[in-house]
């Protein structure tokens, strides 16, 4: 095989296998050439991610050693595309009675939720989490596009128990912004004790759906190591009960009258 041809289709395996170990020689093996040339083809590889900006290769030395993809997106990548969706987002057309926001578009949209899952991805990529949570509907896609990059399973939470899930475990929580009682449910099997999740939504105004998470993980002993939200929403009136989180972009304003939607950039970059 050509070098260039080796090359293509190294950087093919690398890219759809984040975060995994792979050794020396079962590229050396598959494209059979020599551990040394090997080794030449990944300083090209890793140098070529780190100056597009999508992430860098770790290499681990000794006889269960070898080569991992990292997702790291840059400062500019990350600023470029999050400042692009805030624009997405400020359209006036997405405003809908009651002030609220339409997302479906951009939630549906493959390549906007790709791109949402490898910047979270890079930024928690240090965290050695074992899954990532969150609640059944709208952050499902999410969810799997930051675990997509991280090589680890999804664990979905839900309103109500499904017979296809087995035994469950149920608490009651208060939501943020409706004040209201309600319930979720997740399977016993979901979790081992003492994982280190990461919930993931894709909107959070006061946190009491989050929160509601928190406290169901708390029943498995799980870890909650970081919290990823595509969209936060300022609100005066509502007290916010979720800290230490992730945010892309702020929804800081939107107003029915004047068909207007301010949206920057969320604390992602702070």
């Amino acid at each position: 095989m050509k070098r260039s041809d080796r090359l293509v289709a190294m950087t093919t395996y690398l890219t759809e296998h984040p975060m995994e170990l792979i050794s020396l020689p079962f590229f050396s093996e598959t494209y059979g050439a020599a551990k040394s040339s090997i080794s030449e083809d990944l300083v090209i590889i890793d140098r070529m991610f780190q100056e597009d900006g999508i992430g860098y290769l770790s290499s681990i030395s000794g006889a269960s050693g070898g080569v991992k993809y990292i997702p790291k997106v840059s400062n500019e990548n990350s600023e470029a595309f999050v400042g692009q969706l805030c624009t997405e987002l400020a359209d006036p057309n997405r405003i809908l009675p009651g002030g609220y926001l339409y997302m479906s578009d951009v939630l549906g949209n493959p390549g906007t939720i790709r791109n949402i899952g490898r910047l979270f991805a890079s930024h928690f990529s240090d965290l050695e989490l074992d899954a990532i949570v969150t609640v059944a509907t709208k952050g499902i896609p999410l969810a799997y596009a930051v675990a997509s990059f991280l090589q680890i399973p999804v664990v979905i939470v839900r309103r109500d128990p499904k017979v296809t899930e087995g035994s469950t475990v149920s608490i009651n929580y208060v939501s943020g912004s409706s004040r209201k009682i309600q319930t979720m449910v997740l399977s016993k099997r979901s979790l081992q004790a003492d994982a280190n999740v990461c919930i993931i939504d894709d909107f959070m105004k006061a946190g009491g759906t989050i929160n509601g998470m928190k406290s169901l993980l708390n029943e498995f002993q799980a870890n909650v190591r970081a919290i990823g939200v595509l969209a936060e929403a300022e609100d005066e009136e509502e007290e916010r009960v979720v800290d230490n989180y992730t945010s892309l972009v702020q929804i800081k304003n939107v107003d029915d009258n004047k068909q207007e939607i301010e949206v920057t950039k969320g604390n992602y970059f702070e």
